[in-house]
């Protein structure tokens, strides 16, 4: 009530002249928090490239060099290898490497030798990998965890350690210079056994316990069901043996000193024997290269399979 009588309306603010914070929010803290921006970042940016890419294209690098050095000295002749300017590409290229390899050594015995010597072993190797993984985790027998322990020691146990016990075992045997005697002492393999039991014990235990009801028994189980669904470990565990198997050097030299039986690998030091100036070393890498190829095939058909065999099973102990 104001002095003349009369009231005075007081005066009501306007809804629509304040805007509502939840309607229009602030473009400044939209801009803070929108993830795709703070990605371009230029920090995060740099962050990426030195913490990411940079370290992979070093690794890249210096794993990958040497093997093109390696491709493109194949062709060189001795004058462009053998000179204190050193260049990547040849100036004349020539496969006259290439033909004396195959001139000098009988490459396609050697081929043979360590063909046999790779698919037999490494057939072997995989399937007892994998039965001693399967019985580690699925069968139930005294002392298990004994045993996987012991296999855990032989990881860390260097080949070279074992090498003259085996060599008069072999010896003893009538193995000497025979195919045989090169695959039997390496029958058994760690790795593919740790890395397969590791995979194992990821697996549902439901669909086992439901194969047994069923009447499966433990080999039915492992071929029918355990083997579909483990084809990346397994197939990870086979590229490691085949590789190893057909990279192989110590033990086949060891031996073997006849050329009707001796594995490329150990093939390709007659070379340098025969010739031990710097002419031999387009020879070598030409004869290198021959040895490499077969596994660099391999490695393409399986490579797909490699990163999820390899990181199946790594969150369990």
């Amino acid at each position: 009530m104001s002095d003349t009588g009369t009231d005075v309306p007081t005066p009501q603010p306007d809804p629509t002249s304040q805007s509502d914070p939840t309607s229009q929010p602030d473009t400044a803290t939209r801009t803070r928090t929108d993830p795709s921006q703070r990605a371009l970042s230029g920090r995060n940016i740099v962050a990426t490239v030195l913490g990411g890419y940079l370290p992979l294209l070093l690794t890249v690098l210096v794993v990958f060099l040497p093997l093109l050095w390696m491709a493109f000295g194949s062709f060189k002749q001795p004058s462009e290898i053998a000179t204190l300017e050193p260049r990547l590409l040849p100036q004349n290229p020539t496969a006259d490497n290439y033909r004396e390899v195959l001139d000098r050594i009988p490459l396609l015995l050697l081929f043979r030798n360590s063909l046999i010597v790779t698919v037999v072993a490494s057939s072997i190797k995989v399937v007892l990998a994998l039965l001693s993984a399967y019985a580690l985790v699925f069968v139930r027998f005294p002392f298990k965890n004994v045993i996987f322990v012991i296999i855990l020691v032989a990881l860390m146990v260097p080949p070279q350690v074992s090498m003259l016990p085996n060599y008069l075992t072999i010896s003893s045997l009538g193995g000497r210079n025979t195919l045989w005697g090169i695959i039997l002492p390496g029958l058994g393999t760690a790795f593919g056994t740790f890395l397969l039991r590791q995979h194992f014990k990821t697996l549902p235990v439901s669909i086992l316990e439901a194969a047994e009801m069923d009447g499966a028994g433990h080999w039915r189980r492992l071929w029918q069901i355990v083997l579909p669904i483990s084809a990346p470990t397994v197939a990870t565990v086979a590229l490691v043996t085949i590789v190893s198997e057909w990279n192989d050097y110590l033990w086949p030299l060891v031996i073997t000193d006849r050329p009707e039986t001796m594995t490329l690998p150990v093939g390709l030091s007659l070379l340098q024997t025969m010739e031990s100036n710097s002419g031999s070393y387009g020879i070598l890498m030409a004869g290198a290269v021959m040895v490499i190829v077969p596994v660099l095939i391999v490695f393409a058909a399986l490579q797909r399979h490699i990163v999820a065999g390899l990181t199946q099973g790594s969150v369990t102990g």
